[in-house]
């Protein structure tokens, strides 16, 4: 039908097919791909005016079945564009586009809840603060995400309990899990369907691998970096409609600070690039790392290793708090005991530099000058959008 309604247009311009959320359209039985496969090679690709957009919000169907073939859709594709989440500076923009007021600090913590998900921020309504619109978002009875994450997983994936599985222990882990780890935590055994569960969360962006700086570590972290995915699982599951101001009846609890810890280490980790620009280290070669001793004791792990070709590495810290973070001699002594055992460990034979990655600076108090470097939460804001 669309070969004998593009072949009845006598128009001489462009014929543009877009083709929205294709996964879907590859029903059971379907046969859609092999169909669309067919009309491809046999009528479309033989005209020079014919433009073919496919677009789906299934990321591995995509990849899997487009990207990847291995049928009659191999090395077709001529362009591919990945609709990531806004960054922090593009959230702001967004809010003031809609003429919502709201400061850095709360689109911040907007963004360790729902990610840079533009549908998520869309209902954010700017005559209520951060707290009610958290509640009427997530926690009412009525809330428009209430359910969101079942509805989320079980749309892009066949078997979804299996990948619920996988986020339930890498949310249970803020420095993450190797891949035994995983196996060990879940229900799940070793082998080419688990491969294909972790490569299809890391192509949706729920997590994301971390290699391991290299030395005698092999493999690497699997994180989850999806901010809805981890509050709901520290929040919302189990809450729905007992409390209808949860948030807003938050306090510091161990818990939620805990949280605000790890989600801020996910948002810088989305923003490595705006990192590397207030370090003026944009246009140095790096590589970015984790690193986690098998040695040292008491324990140690750095979840962003910057290792430069000018021989300086930056052993990132990222510390979430409502005011200047203070070091104090405790934590100057792990501090300590981590660059140590980073340089032992490692051997790499560049400078370490002691970086701190935080919400409003370091406070300049006597343990201070440990840090030859900082970055702050403007910083995140103020460095070039990603293109």
């Amino acid at each position: 039908m669309l070969s004998v309604a593009i072949q009845k247009d006598k128009d001489p311009g462009k014929k543009v097919i877009f083709l929205d959320e294709m996964p879907w359209m590859d029903t059971p039985k379907s046969g859609f791909v092999k169909a669309l496969e067919y009309f491809w090679n046999s009528f479309a690709s033989t005209r020079k005016d014919i433009l073919l957009i496919v677009c789906g919000s299934a990321a591995a169907w995509i990849t899997h079945k487009v990207f990847n073939s291995k049928g009659g859709l191999h090395n077709r594709i001529t362009g591919r564009l990945l609709l990531r989440p806004f960054t922090l500076g593009e959230c702001e923009e967004y809010f003031q586009m809609r003429g919502i007021v709201i400061d850095r600090r709360d689109i911040t913590e907007a963004y360790m809840i729902f990610g840079g998900i533009p549908y998520y921020l869309s209902y954010w309504d700017g005559r209520y603060s951060l707290p009610q619109n958290v509640d009427r978002i997530v926690f009412r009875e009525d809330a428009p995400l209430k359910d969101e994450f079942n509805n989320l997983y079980l749309s892009l994936f066949n078997n979804a309990a299996q990948y619920i599985e996988v986020v339930n222990a890498l949310s249970k882990k803020s420095q993450g899990l190797l891949r035994e780890e995983i196996v060990a935590a879940t229900s799940l055994t070793d082998g080419g369907s688990f491969s294909e569960i972790l490569q299809n969360l890391e192509t949706s962006g729920f997590i994301r691998y971390y290699a391991l700086y290299p030395g005698k570590s092999k493999g690497g972290i699997y994180q989850l970096i999806d901010n809805f995915s981890l509050f709901h699982k520290t929040f919302i599951e189990g809450n729905y409609g007992q409390n209808e101001h949860f948030w807003g009846d938050q306090h510091e609890t161990p818990r939620l600070n805990a949280w605000r810890g790890y989600a801020f280490e996910q948002l810088c980790l989305r923003h490595i690039g705006q990192i590397k620009w207030a370090l003026g280290i944009a246009g140095i070669s790096s590589d970015v790392y984790s690193w986690k001793s098998r040695e040292s004791d008491p324990g140690a792990q750095i979840n962003l290793v910057i290792n430069r070709a000018d021989r300086i590495v930056n052993l990132c810290e990222i510390k979430f708090s409502k005011y200047e973070f203070e070091i104090k001699k405790d934590y100057a002594e792990k501090l300590r005991n981590k660059v140590f055992a980073f340089g032992s460990e490692t051997r790499n034979g560049s400078t370490p530099h002691l970086t701190f990655v935080t919400t409003y600076g370091v406070k300049h108090t006597g343990y201070a000058n440990m840090v030859q470097s900082e970055v702050i939460m403007d910083d995140l804001f103020s460095a070039p959008i990603r293109r």
